[in-house]
């Protein structure tokens, strides 16, 4: 999936006031920092900002040329007429006067979509994802699914997946709908790597493109101080304890520890492009220069040692480390290859206001790993087409 010369997406939530207001000026100034640096991609939803992220994205790209980007939105929450506040609502800020609706049915879908192309004022979009559909998993695959299918036969989308939190519902996904590409958040990074145990591998296996955000795990691997969040809720004390270590260890070597982040992320060969978000121009450029921090191979070596030793050291259960080594990954040393991890985390927080937490288990196809009749899941004649079609579509 060719989305241009940066192996970065930018996530389009914060400058939809996510946490806190942006101002049109700052939002401006963001998406032309981020073209600046070479990101072409861009990724936004109905609701970030209750539409205002598309809208803001959709004006700042009206000014370039259409072949030269691309556009991912997402389906599942329909935009209605508020009746109260909606000031900090599901997490914005100064956000247009509407409500989120759950809607994943095939009208629904259909006119999502197209509220987004206004918003966004173009006429097709590059992808369109199913977005959190944990409590809807069977209606996304019956009615949402199709309904993207169809608009992607007639060239209103390109190309079609599925957006969440849980590495376990979207492999689920995978099995049973022609998807392009998912996006999964939050669940390949330094401190919770169960997107690797099956979801990649079965990406790897059916030519899905895979794109990778939540690097920082919502602000933990950013900066591990006082406060910190992870998943969008103040960071357990032992998963902080790990974060810190972490961290010293990278600035031992005069690495910081958000650029260990991200390169973990990207160099799993399943791993397309990370998704990253910001909120100022600042953000977008720091962001970008993480990808030409050297980071040494003795510097992976010791942030192995403690994903090994993190469940001993701080008896913390809120990450997910196991059995997960670094080595060398997508062909050059130092780079980080999974082996096994678990796809145990039991809060499934795809976006801040979908506070819900699911106790996962094996064989639990909605939210956890996989049992061994799906882990043996069958290759399939059509992948290394599927694959040339998703670069043909999106690229």
């Amino acid at each position: 999936m060719d989305l241009g010369p940066s192996p970065l997406v930018f996530g389009g939530a914060p400058i939809g006031g996510l946490y806190a207001p942006v101002s049109p000026e700052t939002a401006a100034g963001t998406l032309a920092a981020a073209w600046d640096t070479g990101i072409r991609a861009f990724d936004t939803a109905p609701h970030y900002g209750a539409g205002l992220s598309e809208r803001r994205i959709g004006e700042f790209l009206a000014r370039r040329p259409r072949d030269e980007f691309t556009v991912c939105t997402k389906v599942g929450r329909r935009l209605v007429p508020a009746d109260g506040d909606v000031q900090g609502a599901e997490g914005f800020y100064d956000t247009p006067p509407l409500t989120r609706v759950r809607d994943y049915s095939r009208d629904g879908v259909r006119r999502s979509l197209e509220e987004s192309l206004g918003r966004l004022g173009l006429d097709r979009v590059d992808i369109a994802l199913i977005h959190d559909p944990d409590d809807f998993i069977e209606q996304a695959a019956d009615e949402a699914y199709p309904a993207l299918a169809e608009l992607r036969a007639q060239g209103t989308v390109r190309a079609v997946g599925a957006g969440m939190n849980s590495a376990g519902a979207l492999a689920w996904l995978v099995e049973r709908c022609d998807l392009d590409c998912v996006l999964v958040a939050g669940r390949y990074t330094l401190l919770d790597h169960s997107a690797a145990e099956v979801l990649f591998p079965l990406c790897q296996r059916r030519g899905v493109a895979v794109l990778a955000a939540g690097v920082f795990n919502s602000g933990i691997l950013a900066g591990p101080g006082d406060g910190a969040t992870y998943d969008y809720a103040p960071a357990p004390a032992g998963l902080l304890a790990r974060a810190r270590r972490m961290r010293d260890a990278c600035a031992s070597y005069g690495v910081p520890l958000p650029a260990a982040a991200l390169q973990f992320t990207l160099r799993h060969p399943a791993v397309t492009a990370a998704v990253v978000g910001a909120r100022s121009a600042k953000e977008i450029t720091a962001d970008t220069s993480y990808l030409s921090t050297p980071i040494p191979d003795t510097l992976w070596a010791e942030l192995e040692g403690l994903l090994h030793l993190a469940g001993a050291l701080d008896g913390d259960h809120g990450g997910v480390c196991g059995g997960s080594v670094l080595g060398p990954g997508r062909g050059d040393e130092g780079g980080v290859r999974n082996r096994s991890a678990g796809d145990g985390l039991a809060e499934l927080e795809a976006e801040p206001g979908q506070r819900e937490v699911r106790q996962q288990a094996p064989g639990d196809a909605f939210g956890g790993g996989l049992d061994q009749t799906e882990l043996a899941l069958p290759q399939h004649g059509r992948d290394g087409l599927r694959h040339r079609r998703v670069v043909e579509r999106v690229g």
